[in-house]
Formats: structure tokens, sequence, C-alpha cells
């Protein structure tokens, strides 16, 4: 792993790729050279604002140390009769039960790997797996990949993250006519 710093960037370089974040002058990020850790010093410990920034730096360079060296990804299963989804041209297209199949542009540093691409019934989902080594940016293009179906809660219908539990409602029930 590789640490560098040039005017308030600090970019940090690894076996899966390079990310680089703009750090605040308040705060202050080095590479120890006895012990070969990263350390984030924060200037002035008795503000309440730096305070906050150190420990927001610290996490994010954290994150940035894991996804350089073992990357990071989200699971996500689309739940529905006939509902698929497909790789096509730096897009990833979901038919989702709208008229229309609905597309979205993948960032360049996500890669999408489709497991199982259509659903096979109500029981079987659809799979696909998302990966990076940024964090944050994984995170915003799983979360709106959510957001064009999330799940419902009568069928539990749509698309959610792998392990994650839809509370099911009870739909309406009909009585006889009769009094």
């Amino acid at each position: 792993m590789k640490l560098e710093q040039k005017s308030g960037q600090v970019k940090i370089s690894g076996p899966l790729g390079s990310i680089e974040v703009t750090c605040r002058p308040q705060i202050e990020v080095r590479l120890d050279k006895a012990t070969g850790n990263i350390v984030v010093d924060n200037k002035n410990p008795q503000v309440r604002e730096d305070k906050q920034l150190h420990g927001t730096m610290r996490a994010l360079i954290a994150n940035m140390v894991e996804g350089v060296s073992k990357g990071f990804e989200k699971k996500l299963e689309v739940y529905g009769t006939g509902y698929t989804v497909k790789e096509l041209g730096g897009k990833i297209v979901l038919q989702v039960g709208f008229a229309n199949p609905r597309e979205m542009e993948i960032p360049k540093s996500v890669k999408v790997k489709i497991d199982v691409a259509a659903t096979r019934g109500d029981d079987t989902p659809a799979k696909f797996s998302c990966t990076s080594v940024d964090k944050c940016e994984l995170g915003r293009f799983a979360a709106d990949v959510r957001k064009i179906r999330p799940p419902e809660p009568y069928k539990g219908k749509g698309i959610r993250f792998s392990g994650e539990v839809v509370k099911r409602k009870v739909g309406k029930t009909f009585t006889s006519g009769t009094a």
C-alpha cells in the first residue's frame, strides 16, 4: 500500500486500485515510517468541529485502505414473477414490472456481476452483486438501484439487499355477504 499527499489531496494505492480524497486543512494525514501505519492528526483537539472532522477523516481513510486491499461488495436480489436484470454496454437494465425497462449507468469504479439473470416464480430471485474499491460510490449506486423498485410489503416484490428482511402485511380479507 502506498500513500501520496499533495495540496490537501490524499491518495492511497493498493493491489485493487487507488482512491483519492480531499483533506481539510485542520486535519493532517501522514505515514508513520517506524510502524508503517497511517496516522490522522487533529491540530485543534479542543474545537468540536475539528474533532468531528478527525473522526470522519479517520473512518474515510480506514475505508480507503480496506477498499484498495480487499474491496467491498453489495449483493442485491430482485423478487417478482418475470423480473430480470441484464448488463448492456456499461448500463444495468432492469425489467421490474414497469412498461419499459429501467436503465442505469454503472459508475467506472463499480463492477456488476449477474449470478441469476431472471426470477423463477415468487420464491427464486434474480441475483447480482456489485463490487468496488470505493465504499461510498458502491453504497450510493446500490441504493439508487434499489430505489428503482423498493420491496413492497404485501407480496415482497421488488429489489432488496441480500439478507434484508421485508416486513410483510396481511392483505384484505373478504367475508361472505350474508349476515
